[in-house]
């Protein structure tokens, strides 16, 4: 028995490459099965079940959300049965292969895409011609040897899962955060075929498709014909999530995407920084003012659902240039803004500026930057918190008449006064229950923005009769607590008292 696994973050993902590893296995698939966790199962669980299914080989798709729920499973694993092969594959294990703890208790690793390497590795196992090697390099797969593994989407997957699709692979951009820099270019799926296979997961009940491709509007044409096989299809409960380019919206694109009905487009935008030195910094290449008119065009033009990202913690960005970038994406009215803290991805080109701008990473996962030459570590911390606070409150839409009245001319600098305040009031970024969170936040403004209070409750009072939450509305500053004493909400990063 080969045994295909990972641990998922949590139980509606479902795991698109180990699909692509068994579609792939040839002879083996009548003596394989796919076996998907969360990373919330008890490792020694999962050892069980494992187990119960007399495994000869199990390969782990590993990733940085996974790492170290993986490493207790497999150190188990091997405890009590250290004859079963344990091979390892995926972008975690892809890179610094060697100084990681999970080489040390496997057998196999498999670096880069394994659809075709998988299988030939389980084969050479199978018939006694075990490499001795330990680690594997996979050549590049040329995709149209590929077979594709919608089919594998189960019934359970298509009613409670996120189908993940994509109609390419690769990156042409070199933003050396990102793992896709290593790419050499997108390589396209053949269109009629995957269109087929769209057409079968949806003529077997999927109505989710979530795009993992890098660049989906990269090549209009492609994207257009893909858009018009959706269109030809819609329903009430269609739902796609495409990421998209943000400087890159010409016109037959823009009037195509206004045909879709609301709720059934998302899109991914990645911005990360509107500050040229910045961009520059990390090889990004991108229009910002066409960006921002573009998010913009998109919000007042279509029912796209808009998810913009921001990276704090890129090599050269300080708070003050990341409040400007946050300001911008804000006047640009996204309907989320996700606050992404700068990682170290194993093997990403950010780390060449690691001595220039004294970067300072986490050695645990997922490897969170800790400071840099222009942030120190409690600014840092303050901007965790932020982020978590604005998922929260922005992000949840759950304040959607009392905020923008609260963030006016301000927002980035406002909001952080905001969420100083619930950390020195709170001490907590997580368990604060809905109906306690409208109480700090109206505690919040009468003691931070006491000119804009009256009118602020009145907008709160909206947003509290929309959650429906049990009780009346009351004017909810019940306490005295103390405003937080900060002088400003952008406080400059100074290096001078920190002690290397």
């Amino acid at each position: 028995m080969i045994i295909l696994s990972t641990l998922n973050a949590k139980y509606i993902h479902a795991s698109l490459g180990l699909r692509y590893l068994f579609a792939n296995l040839e002879e083996f698939k009548s003596q394989a099965k796919i076996s998907e966790y969360t990373i919330n199962t008890r490792p020694i669980d999962i050892v069980e079940k494992l187990l119960e299914q007399s495994p000869k080989i199990i390969g782990f798709g590993v990733y940085i959300w996974n790492c170290e729920e993986t490493l207790a499973v497999i150190s188990q694993l091997k405890t009590i049965a250290p004859d079963i092969t344990v091979i390892l594959g995926g972008p975690e294990i892809s890179y610094e292969t060697e100084q990681q703890s999970l080489f040390e208790i496997s057998d196999y690793v498999i670096t880069g895409a394994a659809d075709k390497s998988f299988y030939q590795l389980c084969k050479d196992i199978l018939d006694g011609n075990a490499p001795s090697r330990k680690i594997l390099n996979s050549k590049p797969i040329n995709l149209d040897v590929l077979t594709l593994p919608y089919d594998l989407y189960n019934a359970e997957d298509l009613k409670q899962r996120i189908m993940y699709i994509e109609a390419s692979r690769g990156c042409p951009f070199k933003c050396e955060f990102c793992l896709s820099a290593l790419d050499k270019t997108s390589y396209p799926f053949e269109l009629e075929l995957f269109l087929s296979e769209m057409d079968r997961l949806y003529q077997r009940g999927a109505r989710h498709f979530k795009f993992v491709d890098r660049t989906f509007n990269l090549k209009i044409k492609t994207t257009l014909q893909i858009l018009d096989f959706f269109l030809d299809r819609m329903t009430d409960d269609l739902f796609l999530h495409f990421e998209v380019i943000p400087d890159h919206l010409p016109d037959k694109l823009k009037e195509k995407l206004k045909l879709f009905p609301e709720g059934s487009l998302q899109f991914e935008v990645g911005i990360q920084t509107f500050n040229e030195d910045v961009q520059q910094n990390i090889s990004r290449r991108q229009n910002n003012q066409k960006s921002k008119e573009n998010l913009i065009w998109l919000r007042e033009n279509t029912h796209a659902h808009i998810h913009a990202d921001l990276i704090f913690g890129l090599p050269g960005e300080s708070l003050e240039t990341f409040a400007s970038s946050f300001d911008q994406l804000y006047a640009c009215r996204p309907h989320e803004i996700q606050m992404g803290i700068l990682k170290r991805l194993r093997g990403s080109p950010i780390v060449r500026h690691t001595k220039d701008f004294d970067l300072r990473f986490s050695p645990l996962p997922p490897y969170s930057i800790l400071s840099t030459n222009t942030v120190d570590f409690s600014t840092m911390q303050r901007i965790n918190r932020f982020a978590r606070y604005w998922d929260m409150i922005a992000n949840s839409g759950r304040f959607a008449h009392a905020l923008p009245q609260l963030l006016d001319s301000r927002p980035f600098a406002n909001f952080l006064l905001l969420s100083d305040w619930l950390f020195e009031t709170t001490q907590q970024t997580h368990k604060l229950n809905l109906k306690r969170l409208y109480e700090l936040v109206a505690q919040a403004c009468e003691q931070l923005f006491p000119m804009q209070h009256r009118l602020f409750i009145k907008k709160l009072e909206m947003d509290y009769l929309r959650s429906k939450l049990k009780g009346s509305f009351e004017r909810l500053s019940l306490s005295k607590t103390k405003i937080p004493k900060k002088e400003t909400a952008i406080k400059h990063s100074s290096r001078q008292q920190r002690h290397r």
